[in-house]
């Protein structure tokens, strides 16, 4: 029986335990800074809940939205209740340290996924390295001639200060700072439609002096279609790069909106967290870190499209 609610409740996987290796109840914990209205979530929560199914063992998963507090309480809440392993996005750089070294001194492993995050005393990080994500996104708007010295490049986020975007642009600045191209991260929020509304102003107001945008998170690069038809612009009027984690992005690609998009392989994230997390919980010991990801066009934009379900 499958019991879901959202915003900092956790769920339970509750499955049958069919073999030895499920009968031992192992519980895991599964926290993530997002929040279950964007798109990009539904793939790492199912990767979450794959790995339930395949293994037998309970996955408690929670969504936080951003804030940070609940976060850090949800981690508490997991220590309290014995969990055998927690898997944790960090919802801002640093946010996570003392509630990683409770765990860490609890004797449960604590594996960082999603988002990297060097300060805490994770056991492991499973996911993309945002650092060079970004790096190969102004890499790429450069060396396809998209921008050029003295070019401007707008950059929406959903949470402006959160460790995506802010690790992102690092890796953005290392290629923009010396060509003297410069940016600005604007704020887009975590409501869909408010998203589609900032960003159609945004670019309406600005239009002139965009060169080029990278979208720092899923749900501002998905929603360049719908704000590209409401401002009146073409597929290629300004090149566009970004994550392309959900079924809008990978059609933004196929279609000509998106010039290229980041495949964060999200399933295999939540799936790969929470095997290093049993395998931990085994006695043998991680000791290292499982970096994903993938930069697609066109040509390869089917591929992802069909892993998220699409026709």
């Amino acid at each position: 029986m499958l019991r879901r609610t959202f915003l900092g409740v956790f769920t339970t996987l509750a499955l049958t335990a069919s073999t030895s290796f499920a009968q031992e109840g192992q519980t895991f914990y599964w926290v993530s800074h997002g929040g279950p209205a964007d798109p990009v979530w539904t793939y790492f929560l199912q990767g979450a809940e794959d790995w339930a199914e395949d293994t037998g063992h309970r996955v408690n998963t929670s969504f936080h939205s951003g804030d940070v507090p609940s976060q850090q309480e949800a981690v508490r809440a997991a220590i309290a209740a014995g969990a055998d392993g927690i898997c944790s996005t960090s919802p801002d750089p640093g946010s996570m340290v003392d509630v990683v070294a409770e765990a860490r001194a609890a004797g449960i492993p604590v594996v960082n996924f999603n988002t990297p995050d060097s300060a805490p005393d994770w056991n492991a990080y499973v996911g993309g390295d945002l650092i060079s994500v970004g790096r190969s996104w102004a890499q790429y708007l450069v060396d396809n001639g998209h921008v050029k010295e003295g070019d401007f490049v707008w950059m929406p986020v959903e949470v402006p200060g959160a460790s995506y975007g802010v690790e992102e642009e690092k890796g953005i600045a290392q290629v923009f700072e010396p060509l003297g191209i410069t940016w600005e991260v604007t704020d887009a929020t975590l409501d869909q439609a408010e998203v589609i509304q900032r960003m159609t102003d945004y670019i309406t107001a600005n239009r002139d002096r965009i060169s080029a945008m990278i979208g720092l998170g899923d749900m501002v690069t998905g929603s360049v279609v719908r704000v590209w038809n409401q401002a009146g612009l073409a597929p290629g009027d300004i090149p566009v790069v970004g994550w392309g984690n959900s079924l809008d992005t990978t059609q933004g690609v196929m279609d000509g909106f998106v010039s290229a998009a980041m495949w964060q392989d999200p399933q295999a994230t939540s799936y790969m967290c929470l095997s290093a997390l049993m395998m931990e919980k085994s006695g043998i010991p991680i000791g290292f870190n499982v970096i994903t990801g993938a930069l697609y066009e066109a040509e390869h934009a089917p591929l992802y499209h069909g892993i998220m379900g699409g026709n």
